[in-house]
């Protein structure tokens, strides 16, 4: 897939969306389908990137530290726990400002699809993460209606189908372990699709699942153990050199 500068929704886009009545019901079905996923993060260090603040609440009353990461070219916004003090950052996407190893799950949401180079920023979300740890990935699917519709954050960037999501996945040593997909009702702020968006997404996951408006999986960190060395304790003797300058005595 081709690499490359994307047009981003800026944060204020962002979080004009969620503000609006189609974004509320928007978020409420892809956080549904969060939970589902995560229904807890007790003692765990989270990390969401992107524009994942309206989905990271729910893991701030038990998670050990949450965090939120939003690129350069989308901008950032302060973001606070319920204790306070601000809690986002603004970074660029393949260098993170954490060490190896050191978060238990990543959410990413509005990121992977608008990002200069997926296969960079999946491979510091794996450096980051803890051996085994858990990514989420949310990302508009190339068969939905809403990857179609820029009246949406979902209709920017590069949308992705299950296949070339699975091949970035894996070739960033990630393990897909549990697919599903939101978003099945037209993105139109008609007020009965609105009514019935759980009703829609319900239906839609049992008679359309490929047509989801996003796609949504959670993968796994694969670490692969290295085998060590063998000795080569029986090298072959290799007989010396007599010194080309010294005459045999």
């Amino acid at each position: 897939m081709e690499e490359g500068h994307t047009i981003s929704p800026d944060i204020a886009d962002l979080r004009s969306f969620y503000g609006e009545r189609l974004g509320v019901i928007a978020h409420g079905l892809i956080a549904a389908r969060l939970a589902a996923l995560w229904p807890s993060a007790a003692g765990d260090r989270v990390l969401g990137i992107g524009y994942a603040t309206p989905f990271l609440g729910p893991f701030c009353d038990n998670a050990e530290r949450v965090l939120a990461f939003m690129p350069a070219a989308q901008g950032v916004m302060n973001w606070s726990a319920k204790e306070g003090g601000n809690l986002a950052a603004l970074v660029v996407e393949d260098e993170l400002p954490l060490g190896d190893s050191t978060v238990d799950r990543i959410l990413a949401v509005h990121c992977l699809e608008t990002a200069a180079n997926a296969r960079e920023l999946l491979g510091e979300m794996w450096r980051v993460l803890a051996p085994g740890g858990k990514l989420i990935v949310v990302v508009p699917n190339r068969r939905g209606i809403w990857a179609r519709v820029e009246k949406t954050p979902f209709g920017y960037g590069r949308p992705f189908s299950r296949g070339q999501l699975t091949t970035l996945l894996r070739d960033a040593q990630f393990s897909g372990a549990a697919w599903s997909g939101a978003l099945f009702a037209p993105p139109f702020a008609n007020r009965f699709l609105l009514r019935n968006g759980r009703g829609w997404d319900r239906a839609g996951a049992m008679l359309w699942p490929a047509f989801a408006g996003v796609l949504i999986v959670e993968a796994t960190k694969l670490v692969y153990q290295t085998l060590p060395v063998r000795s080569r304790s029986r090298s072959r003797r290799v007989p010396a050199l007599r010194p080309a300058l010294i005459p045999p005595g």
